[in-house]
């Protein structure tokens, strides 16, 4: 089929590809990219919008970064890529030392993905495979909270939130999994028994069946960005030790900084078995995400049967997401983001705090570089998007929820516009 490259990029873009969640004759509004500098995506025609997005959440450090142009450069002069069955490299080394020393005890070891979807996968695995290893076959399914989000492969899905997820058009096929309640205990709350309690039931219930419990620590993301408290986290982990349950952590939304800490989990205080981390591990240059265990089960699962341990992804450690991975931790950890954190935190709540006078608005919730304004009714994208885009910021709405997750290097004077844009356009919402 010929293309004419005199045609629009947009007719090009609509007459062939797939996006995120959509139908190929969608009418949702799609805005072209030619460029990204900072904190700043440079429109086709030639508009600048500020990115409160961070591109799903993994550019922290902005767009065309030197720092991470120059590491990706001198990668790609020695090799861009080299398969990780036989053989290895420094980057990938130096990554999986990096990861192990910042992450809590008593992780050791790391398997390298490519998507935060096939690290939980991975982790899932993992689960199985020990309990395997270990003799207790039974334990072969998993326990969650309802609101959660962990991917869009098949084990990931399966662990979502099967009735307000957005795959339950799966859920015939779908390995059925063990659910609760979200817990009703907020961010900075303590946790009653009431609260823990229907997960420690369904422990009771099906703990023999029960391979792991995997949660995203603090913070829910996609699957309704709501925060919930340390103190769950801190049950959590006792109830997994006393009934001889793993306990995985998804950090692929959450770590790197995001709510203050380097971790979510470090909130609570506590360690998971199994840790998945992705997103902003590149700094969004390249995709890599990498699953962290214990030496335990690790040893367990490569002395039991068959040996080893069965997934191999081919593009597995990628020496230049490697390398991309080595120089935004180097940049995150080198740089006062603590302080960047907090300042962000401070402008949301107060930027965000009108909306909360709204009738339309059912809460406002700010936690490190998070900020939440949910609505009682799901906003009109078709409607919304232009709005924001015609205020010049980028923000990407998904059904009740308007929420900013900005670099970590956007200014005062940026999150003001983005904060001042997201309350006129959550106020318009109102007039609809």
């Amino acid at each position: 089929m010929a293309i004419d490259v005199n045609t629009s990029l947009l007719k090009r873009d609509r007459a062939h590809i797939w996006h995120p969640y959509s139908a190929m004759n969608s009418d949702q509004p799609l805005y072209p990219v030619v460029s990204a500098e900072g904190v700043r995506l440079k429109l086709e025609d030639g508009r600048e919008l500020v990115d409160g997005m961070s591109s799903w959440w993994c550019a922290i450090h902005g767009y065309n970064h030197p720092v991470m142009n120059q590491a990706l450069g001198s990668q790609l002069a020695d090799m861009a890529h080299v398969m990780f069955g036989g053989l290895t490299h420094l980057p990938a080394v130096a990554l999986a030392e990096k990861l192990v020393a910042l992450t809590p005890e008593p992780l050791e070891t790391v398997f390298f993905s490519d998507s935060g979807s096939v690290a939980v996968e991975v982790a899932m695995k993992m689960a199985i495979q020990y309990w395997h290893a270990s003799g207790q076959t039974r334990k072969q399914h998993f326990l969650t909270i309802r609101g959660g989000y962990h991917g869009d492969t098949f084990g990931a899905m399966s662990v979502c939130d099967p009735v307000t997820g957005m795959h339950s058009l799966f859920s015939e096929v779908l390995t059925q999994q063990f659910f609760v309640d979200t817990p009703p205990c907020r961010f900075g709350d303590p946790c009653a028994d009431t609260d823990i309690g229907p997960l420690l039931q369904q422990l009771e219930k099906q703990g023999d069946r029960i391979a792991a419990i995997i949660l995203e620590p603090i913070v829910q993301g996609a699957g309704g960005m709501r925060f919930y408290s340390a103190d769950y986290l801190r049950k959590v982990r006792i109830l997994c030790d006393r009934f001889n349950v793993l306990l995985i952590h998804d950090e692929i939304a959450t770590g790197f900084g995001r709510t203050g800490k380097l971790f979510a989990c470090e909130h609570a205080g506590v360690t998971a078995d199994i840790m998945c981390v992705g997103k902003a591990l590149t700094g969004g240059y390249l995709s890599l995400a990498a699953t962290l265990t214990t030496a335990d089960i690790s040893d367990t699962i490569s002395n039991g049967d068959p040996g080893l341990f069965m997934h191999g992804p081919t593009f597995m450690a990628n020496p230049l997401a490697c390398a991309a991975g080595l120089a935004s931790i180097d940049l995150l950890t080198n740089s006062p983001w603590q302080k960047r954190i907090a300042d962000i935190e401070q402008a949301l709540v107060a930027g965000l705090q009108p909306c909360s006078d709204f009738a339309w608005v059912s809460d406002v919730r700010v936690l490190g570089a998070i900020g939440v304004v949910e609505l009682v009714k799901p906003v009109d994208m078709r409607s919304v998007q232009p709005q924001f885009v015609a205020a010049g910021v980028w923000v990407r709405p998904f059904g009740k929820l308007v929420y900013l997750m900005p670099p970590y290097i956007t200014g005062a004077l940026d999150l003001q516009q983005l904060t001042t844009a997201v309350v006129e356009v959550v106020n318009g919402c109102g007039q609809q």
